[in-house]
């Protein structure tokens, strides 16, 4: 199978998760909106009267006459396809559901920046997304920083993963997950990660995984930026 990817080309986003999966797997797949008319491609797909199911937007996938919509269900898909989740029903969905819990937390690392609304510029609501980011670093990524590090103390006995003793697509994700705090809140981190030993632990085995570790040094890994997901104001990281 050839994977069609489509996504932002100039941002990792949520896109970012499923090429994680991809590149770690050594799956035949293109990146389509990097290519050149790649983006007028992409949109032209998505305003397609001869699609049936249309997605809402990137990122989707194509798998053959398959398209997937949604990052969590696009992993939902390629899961068991790739061989990063067991091929047991309650295992898939209990994946699904930690990957569901990543997408919400993915939602509000980007509200921190954009607490009012996503058509606004940063520079219009500042004041908003200090109060939110405030919350976020003293609250929010504790809290779920804690689920995954009880999730991991209980499954993967201090050397594993969140599934038991083999990798998923869900440890990838927290992987990205702490990458991005990283860069968008780095005090923030740099305080909580001690407190944290398995999850930074799991993040580092990631990284050094070969075709990941390729992957990430290379020029297909698009290097954070203020225009996705993760964005570093410092005003939002004292």
């Amino acid at each position: 199978m050839r994977y069609e990817l489509y996504y932002w080309p100039s941002i990792q986003g949520r896109g970012e998760f499923v090429r994680l999966a991809l590149e770690d797997a050594g799956a035949d797949y293109v990146d389509e909106a990097r290519r050149p008319k790649g983006m007028a491609a992409m949109m032209r797909f998505m305003e397609s009267s001869a699609i049936d199911r249309p997605p809402f937007a990137p990122p989707f996938l194509k798998a053959g006459k398959l398209v997937i919509a949604q990052t969590a269900n696009i992993l939902f898909y390629l899961g068991p396809r790739l061989d990063f989740v067991p091929k047991s029903e309650p295992s898939r969905l209990w994946a699904h559901q930690l990957q569901l819990t990543i997408a919400d937390w993915v939602a509000e690392a980007h509200d921190t920046h954009h607490p009012i609304s996503g058509s606004l510029y940063y520079e219009d609501q500042k004041k908003e997304a200090k109060r939110r980011a405030a919350d976020f670093t003293a609250e929010r990524i504790p809290k779920y920083l804690g689920y995954f590090e009880r999730i991991l103390k209980r499954h993967s006995k201090g050397g594993g993963y969140l599934l038991g003793k083999k990798i998923s697509y869900v440890d990838l994700s927290l992987f990205q997950m702490i990458e991005g705090l990283r860069y968008a809140f780095p005090r923030a981190m740099a305080r909580l990660e001690p407190k944290r030993p398995l999850s930074i632990a799991l993040h580092d085995r990631v990284a050094a995984r070969p075709r990941l570790a390729a992957y990430l040094t290379s020029e297909r890994r698009i290097p954070f930026n203020q225009d996705g997901i993760f964005r570093h104001y410092p005003e939002l990281d004292e």
